[in-house]
C-alpha cells in the first residue's frame, strides 16, 4: 500500500508539473508578437542585482520595445520599454486599469484599501478626495519642514567631520530626514527620529525590509506559509506599532477639528494653524458630502509614509551621487543656488525659489532618468489593450524606457542638457516618466520634486561631494553597484565623501 501511494503521489506530481509547464509554454506563445517581421518575445528570470539590470539593458539594445520576463516557474510578465509602447497602456482610462495583486497584494496588510491599491470607482473617489493635499497652496507650507529637516541632516555631517568621518552612507541619512520631514508634513508630528530612536520610524523601516525579503521567497507569496514564518511574525509586531500609531494621530486630529469647530463662530476672524495631510483629507467631502472614514484615512496616511520616505530619499542620495561624480555639473549647480542665496541674511531654500533653479532642476531629472527609484510599475487591464504590432502586454518597465538607445542618445552617460528647455521638443512623449504617467500617475510628484530641490540645493550650498568608499571593500570595490528593490538602492550603500565649505566666504 505505501508503496501504491508514493507512485500515485509521484503520478500526480508529475502531472501538476506537466500542466504547469504546458501553461507557460502556452503564456510565452501569446506573448510573442512581431513588428516589421523582428521577433519580439524572449523569455527571463528576473534577477534584483546589478547583473539583472545589465541584462534588461541586453534586451532592450536586442529588442527596442518588449519582451517577456519570469519570476520563478509560476509569474510572468511582459515589459515594455519604449515610448510608442508604453503610452497606451499607462494613458488608459483608470476604469479599466488594475494593480496587480503579486507586486501590490503583499502591501495590503500594511496599506489597507488605499488609493496606491484600490481599483475602479474606489480609486476614482479617493483620487478625488486627496488631490487636495497636494495642491500648490498646501505644498508652500512644508517647504519650512524640508529646510528643518535637511538643516538637522546637516548638522549631523558637521558632527561627524568634526570627529574625523568624511565618508558616509547616503541612505542612512537620507532615509531618516525623509521620514522626519513627512512626519512634520503628514502628523504635525515631531519625531527628532534623526536624533534618536523612533519606535514608529524603526518599524516603518523594518516593514519596507521584510516585504523586500518576502518578495524574493517564492514560498512567503503564500499568507498561510508566511504568518507562520519568523519573518511574518516580526511583521506583525512592527505592523502594529505603526497602525496603532496612525490611529492615535487620526483620531486626535479629528478631535482637534471638532473642538475646534464649536470653539469658532466666525472663521474669517479666528487664526487658523496651517494644516497637514491628515487634516485635509479629514476635511475633505465628496460630491454627496461623504469623507473618508478613520480606517481609509489611516491607509492613506500609511501610503503617503511609505510611498514618500523610501522613493524620496533614493531619488536625493541618487542625485547626490551623479553631482559627487561630475563635479563641473555639481559646481554649476551651487553657483546657481549661491545665485540665488546673494543678500540674504538666512540660507532658507523659499516656495518661490524652487522655479528660479533651472540647472539643478535639470540635473534632478537625469539623475530621476538614469537613476529611477521605482524600476517598473505593473498593471493589469480588464481587456486587451492594442498596441502597435498587435501585441496585448501588461507591464511597463521604466528603467528599460530610460535607457533605451532608440529613444535617448548614450543612454548610460549622465547629461543635465538633455533637459534643457530648448531641447524640450526633442523629448518623445512618455521617454520619461519616473512618476509613471496618465491617470494613475504619482499623486506626490510635485511633493517629491519641491523636496529634492530644496535637499539638493541646501547640501550644494554647504557641502562639496565626492564619491567616497564602502569600509568594508576599500578601493577593491569596482564601483558602485545597484540593487533594485522597492526602490533603487546600492549594494553595500552610497557612500560619499562630504567635505564642509566655508559659509563666510560664500556670504562675501
Amino acid at each position: 500500500m505505501p508503496l501504491l501511494q508514493s507512485v500515485f503521489s509521484q503520478v500526480l506530481s508529475w502531472t501538476g508539473l506537466c500542466q504547469v509547464l504546458f501553461v507557460v509554454r502556452r503564456r510565452i506563445r501569446s506573448f510573442g508578437c512581431s513588428l516589421d517581421g523582428q521577433a519580439v518575445g524572449a523569455t527571463r528570470l528576473m534577477q534584483s542585482t546589478e547583473e539583472g539590470l545589465l541584462e534588461v539593458d541586453e534586451l532592450v539594445q536586442t529588442y527596442k520595445h518588449s519582451c517577456s520576463w519570469f519570476l520563478g516557474p509560476f509569474y510572468h510578465f511582459v515589459r515594455l520599454f519604449h515610448p510608442d509602447y508604453v503610452k497606451p497602456l499607462l494613458m488608459a482610462p483608470a476604469s479599466i486599469t488594475v494593480k496587480d495583486e503579486l507586486i501590490y497584494g503583499h502591501l495590503r496588510p500594511w496599506l489597507g484599501k488605499s488609493l496606491l491599491i484600490s481599483n475602479g470607482e474606489e480609486w476614482s473617489r479617493k483620487r478625488r478626495l486627496l488631490t487636495p493635499a497636494f495642491h500648490f497652496d498646501i505644498l508652500k507650507n512644508y517647504v519650512a519642514m524640508f529646510n528643518a529637516s535637511t538643516n538637522i541632516m546637516h548638522d549631523k555631517w558637521l558632527r561627524l567631520v568634526s570627529e574625523g568621518t568624511t565618508n558616509l552612507e547616503m541612505f542612512d541619512h537620507v532615509i531618516l530626514m525623509t521620514l522626519d520631514s513627512l512626519l512634520k508634513c503628514a502628523f504635525s508630528y515631531n519625531s527628532n527620529c534623526q536624533q534618536s530612536t523612533s519606535e514608529y520610524v524603526m518599524a516603518i523601516v523594518e516593514l519596507s525590509d521584510l516585504i523586500i525579503d518576502r518578495r524574493q521567497r517564492i514560498l512567503h507569496h503564500w499568507d498561510w506559509i508566511y504568518w507562520k514564518t519568523e519573518q511574518g511574525k516580526r511583521f506583525k509586531k512592527a505592523l502594529s506599532i505603526v497602525h496603532r500609531f496612525t490611529r492615535e494621530v487620526v483620531q486626535k486630529h479629528r478631535a482637534q477639528i471638532s473642538q475646534q469647530r464649536e470653539k469658532e463662530t466666525d472663521f474669517t476672524t479666528v487664526p487658523q494653524r496651517k494644516k497637514d495631510f491628515v487634516d485635509i483629507i479629514l476635511l475633505s467631502k465628496d460630491e454627496d458630502g461623504q469623507g473618508l472614514t478613520d480606517e481609509e484615512i489611516q491607509a492613506e496616511a500609511n501610503t503617503f509614509m511609505f510611498a514618500g520616505h523610501d522613493t524620496t530619499a533614493s531619488a536625493i542620495c541618487w542625485t547626490l551621487y551623479n553631482l559627487a561624480c561630475h563635479d563641473h555639473y555639481q559646481e554649476k549647480c551651487r553657483q546657481e543656488v549661491m545665485d540665488l542665496m546673494q543678500g540674504r541674511d538666512e540660507h532658507t531654500i523659499e516656495w518661490e525659489d524652487l522655479s528660479n533653479l533651472p540647472f539643478t532642476t535639470m540635473c534632478i531629472r537625469e539623475s530621476l532618468r538614469l537613476h529611477s527609484p521605482v524600476q517598473a510599475v505593473t498593471r493589469k487591464y480588464t481587456h486587451d489593450m492594442a498596441l502597435p504590432g498587435d501585441c496585448t502586454v501588461p507591464q511597463v518597465s521604466i528603467y528599460g524606457t530610460h535607457h533605451n538607445p532608440a529613444v535617448w542618445e548614450n543612454p548610460h552617460e549622465f547629461n543635465p542638457l538633455r533637459f534643457d528647455p530648448t531641447n524640450k521638443e526633442r523629448l518623445a512623449s512618455h521617454a520619461f516618466i519616473p512618476f509613471s504617467s496618465g491617470p494613475r500617475n504619482c499623486i506626490g510628484q510635485k511633493f517629491a520634486l519641491a523636496e529634492l530641490r530644496v535637499v539638493v540645493a541646501l547640501t550644494l550650498l554647504r557641502f562639496r561631494l565626492s564619491p567616497g568608499v564602502n569600509p568594508e571593500l576599500g578601493n577593491k570595490s569596482g564601483g558602485v553597484r545597484r540593487l533594485p528593490q522597492l526602490v533603487l538602492r546600492a549594494e553595500g550603500g552610497l557612500w560619499l565623501q562630504v567635505e564642509p565649505l566655508d559659509q563666510s566666504n560664500m556670504d562675501d
